[in-house]
């Protein structure tokens, strides 16, 4: 406990007495240390929270000299001012001047008699203080210990409850997306806004740095989580005592421990969803009841499903905001295969149900992913592939999930020019194209938007059909007649065109609807 002014009156050996009618709010003031001064300021010498003790030998007598002296006192940080009375001393009971002056400044002026040496009482504010510093250190390791013994049970769960328990400050744990995995208190299902800004902070700046901050009264702290990657955040709402304060850091290395067990046992699981997606793949053309049974196999029920891409070694020698090389270099000095299976599984983590594989791509290892329509792609891709090149597909049906990814590994040269991450439905997609110019680029995104009806049945007709149309300005009849087809079947393979690739409408593309008529006038844009 804090040493309290009206603690050192309670000690009789001390035999310290106050001058005036204190009031209690000032009695329960705290005792930092104790210091002994002469001089007529010594108000510049203090640090705050000390017991300034002196006999008085420059001490004016005059009522304002008095008041100048305590004010100087008081702004210097003084918590008390104590008087030496004795024999041979300046004086033998406190000045009527300076006990006025200490009453109207509010700062307890206490009296030392001539048998207690200042030395006695300097030692027992210290030895408190000790004392006080003993029992903080015995309830952080008590603390710690409940801690370390929690962390031999299940999960994350155990450790902030005995957290709250030892130090009153209620805890969460959050992934680096900021989704909730355990709280010490009732769930939130939705975080305060500040709450949302520190997580959000400390999530882009990975391992290297927490934040705080104070909203409405309520302390907020966010720790980060993890070993040599974000792993997750840990959310503490509340002030922790310097006892708690000094336990942080074991709660932070235990709660990383424990997800970092977490991420190791889930690798069996990691693996067998990147065998599953390459099955998928394999085969060319899979029904439609094998390929939801294989999704729903991992969980992943979504009716669509998209396709992502990511060159893990696509920025050399830059280091994302989990703490790893985004390329050329892992976090800890390993290879570009070490970061892309580590962003393989940060990815895996932050798209529940999804099938994430590690293959071999032309400028080295590429993360190939399938997951549902609902994740925001582009918030994973910043938090754990920021800078790297990355193409997301189109949603389809799960049979159909190679063309997706043929589509996004297309745009991998459009994000690379881009510097940000290409969808296969971007609007701008066709503008950035007329800016690049770059042959390979321009192979890349024809083969991103193409690829569906290469893949398709019959697609050499649909592409010819397709060529035939744009080279007659969009005439229906002039293409019926160089393909020797009705012009109907020109419509409904275009419309099948148009299915398969998911664009409907502008940049050269029939409108559903208006087809006859811009037949008829020659084309369409």
């Amino acid at each position: 406990m804090p040493l309290h002014l009206s603690d050192l009156l309670a000690r009789t050996d001390l035999r310290l007495a106050v001058t005036y009618d204190v009031p209690p709010e000032q009695l329960a003031r705290t005792i930092e240390a104790a210091t002994v001064s002469d001089l007529p300021t010594p108000g510049k010498w203090l640090q705050g929270g000390e017991l300034l003790m002196t006999i008085g030998l420059l001490l004016p007598m005059e009522p304002a000299a008095c008041r100048a002296y305590v004010r100087d006192a008081a702004e210097g940080g003084a918590a008390c001012l104590a008087l030496g009375l004795g024999q041979g001393l300046p004086f033998q009971e406190a000045p009527e001047p300076l006990v006025r002056a200490a009453e109207e400044a509010g700062l307890p002026l206490l009296t030392v008699p001539d048998e207690v040496p200042f030395i006695a009482v300097t030692k027992a504010v210290f030895d408190a203080r000790a004392d006080e510093q003993r029992a903080l250190l015995h309830r952080a390791f008590a603390t710690q210990r409940r801690l370390t013994a929690a962390a031999a049970g299940d999960g994350l769960l155990p450790m902030l409850a005995e957290w709250t328990a030892a130090t009153g400050v209620d805890a969460a744990v959050l992934d680096p997306l900021g989704r909730l995995l355990a709280t010490s208190g009732p769930e939130r299902r939705t975080l305060p806004a500040q709450a949302r800004e520190l997580l959000d902070r400390v999530a882009a700046r990975g391992l290297r740095g927490s934040a705080s901050s104070t909203a409405a009264g309520q302390q907020l702290e966010v720790q980060p989580l993890g070993a040599r990657r974000l792993r997750g955040l840990l959310l503490l709402t509340g002030r922790p005592d310097d006892a708690a304060r000094s336990v942080v850091p074991g709660l932070v290395a235990l709660l990383s421990l424990e997800l970092e067990r977490r991420h190791l046992s889930d690798e069996p699981e990691r693996r067998r969803r990147s065998a599953l997606l390459s099955e998928l793949l394999a085969d060319e053309d899979p029904s439609a009841d094998r390929a939801r049974d294989m999704l729903r196999s991992v969980g992943l029920t979504a009716e669509r499903v998209r396709a992502v891409v990511v060159e893990a070694a696509g920025t050399p020698g830059t280091r994302t905001a989990n703490g790893a090389g985004a390329a050329g270099t892992g976090a800890a000095g390993g290879t570009a295969d070490d970061a892309a299976r580590e962003m393989a599984a940060d990815l895996a983590l932050a798209v529940p149900g999804g099938l994430v594989r590690v293959v071999d791509g032309a400028t080295g290892p590429v993360v190939e992913a399938v997951v549902g329509e609902e994740p925001d792609v582009r918030e994973v891709l910043a938090r754990f592939a920021p800078r790297c090149p990355a193409g997301i597909g189109p949603a389809t049906a799960p049979e159909a999930v190679r063309v997706s990814l043929r589509q996004a590994a297309g745009l991998l040269a459009v994000s690379r020019a881009a510097g940000e991450p290409a969808h296969a439905r971007q609007s701008q997609a066709s503008r950035l194209l007329l800016d690049l110019g770059d042959g390979s680029t321009l192979h890349g995104y024809a083969d991103s938007v193409l690829g569906p009806l290469d893949l398709a049945d019959h697609g050499e007709e649909l592409i010819a059909t397709l060529a035939a149309w744009l080279e007659t300005g969009g005439a229906w009849d002039a293409t019926s007649r160089r393909l020797g087809v009705h012009r109907h079947t020109v419509r409904n393979r275009l419309d099948k065109a148009m299915e398969l690739t998911g664009r409907r409408g502008g940049c050269g593309w029939p409108a559903r609807g208006r087809s006859g008529r811009r037949g008829r006038r020659g084309g369409g844009r």
